[in-house]
């Protein structure tokens, strides 16, 4: 058996676990003209680096809503404010 794999996949779980659990934050959209937006690579690589496999980022209404899987392989759907990268509530919040 490889304890070394089993470890790191055991690791890279509750990481992710974490950060989920970060998406049900209360954040909401940014307010700020979209010069004053983080650029989704920002995004995109801070997911990454939470084992989140990302698909498809679309800008709405201040919010960056984010269509990915996590590494179990589970769909995601979730928002950040596009300033602040910061989780939003709904995946839906700047459709508004």
């Amino acid at each position: 058996m490889n304890y070394k794999l089993i470890t790191i996949a055991a690791i890279s779980a509750l990481a992710f676990t974490a950060s989920a659990s970060a998406f049900a934050a209360t954040a909401t959209c940014s307010k700020m003209t979209a010069d004053k937006f983080k650029p989704q690579a920002d995004l995109i690589a801070m997911l990454k680096s939470q084992g989140v496999t990302v698909s498809k980022v679309k800008t709405e209404g201040g919010c960056y809503e984010v269509y990915a899987k996590d590494a179990s392989g589970k769909k995601l759907n979730t928002a950040f404010n596009a300033e602040t990268l910061e989780p939003v509530a709904s995946p839906e919040a700047g459709e508004n």
